[in-house]
């Protein structure tokens, strides 16, 4: 494991530019189950009469609001994962220079909770509720605090929560920073996801850097084909970088 991590700091030490991909391991890492994992999407079945991939489209909110949000307020949004330690140390490696940008599946903004900056939300945040028709923004303690559906205080239409529900494009501007990024990057990391990941796999084929380097708790055959396979939570990982030391911020 020492060996791979002082390998894993002359790869970054070395780098010009780092791209770290977020994946869903670190809504794991935080304490949350996905909505995809099957006990819970079993559960989520029973307790609602609808499956995931039927509510958390936006189908089931322009159609049936009450429902979505009954859904979304208590599976998403009362149900935050907790900020693990990779943010923290991803926020060191920023500002050591180590790492120029992070690209984050997860909606839940672990990353900039941990300190982090320069983050993409690929598919947005639960922190953004815009209005659809004037565009008024709103804090996600407007939409828990709504007894139903919240509803624009000018408009009296429902909010929508910036989020890509399941079959949206992505926002295209996202889509757009993304690849940019990745292509620029001479060192790839892949945290808490796998080169065969459904979301990053469109993404990676933009990478011709040096190193891609796969930290993940969960093995995929794929991952074999990285410059550096680290088989564990990054949470256990990138502290040992020791980064903060770098940045005066070692706590001394």
């Amino acid at each position: 494991m020492l060996d791979k991590i002082a390998q894993l700091r002359q790869m970054l030490d070395e780098s010009r530019y780092t791209v770290a991909l977020c994946g869903s391991g670190m809504l794991e890492e935080g304490g949350l189950e996905g909505l995809k994992k099957q006990e819970r999407a079993y559960s989520i079945e029973e307790k609602y009469g609808w499956g995931v991939e039927e509510m958390y489209t936006s189908v089931f909110y322009n159609t049936r609001p009450e429902k979505f949000f009954d859904f979304y307020k208590n599976e998403i949004l009362r149900n935050i994962p907790r900020e693990t330690a990779t943010a923290g140390a991803l926020a060191d490696m920023e500002r050591a220079g180590r790492l120029q940008c992070i690209i984050d599946t997860n909606v839940y903004e672990q990353m900039e909770r941990g300190g982090c900056r320069n983050v993409i939300n690929l598919h947005g945040s639960i922190y953004r509720n815009q209005c659809p028709r004037c565009g008024r923004m709103y804090p996600i303690s407007y939409i828990l605090d709504a007894k139903r559906v919240p509803l624009c205080e000018t408009c009296n239409v429902p909010v929508r929560p910036q989020v890509s529900l399941t079959g949206e494009m992505v926002d295209s501007q996202n889509m757009t920073r993304t690849t940019q990024e990745i292509g620029r990057a001479d060192v790839l990391l892949l945290l808490g996801t796998t080169l065969a990941s459904e979301v990053f796999e469109q993404y990676v084929k933009y990478f011709s850097g040096r190193y891609l380097v796969v930290i993940h708790k969960k093995e995929h055959y794929t991952d074999r084909g990285a410059d550096l396979l680290i088989m564990d939570y990054p949470m256990n990982v990138l502290p040992l970088l020791h980064y903060e030391k770098e940045t005066g911020e070692d706590g001394q």
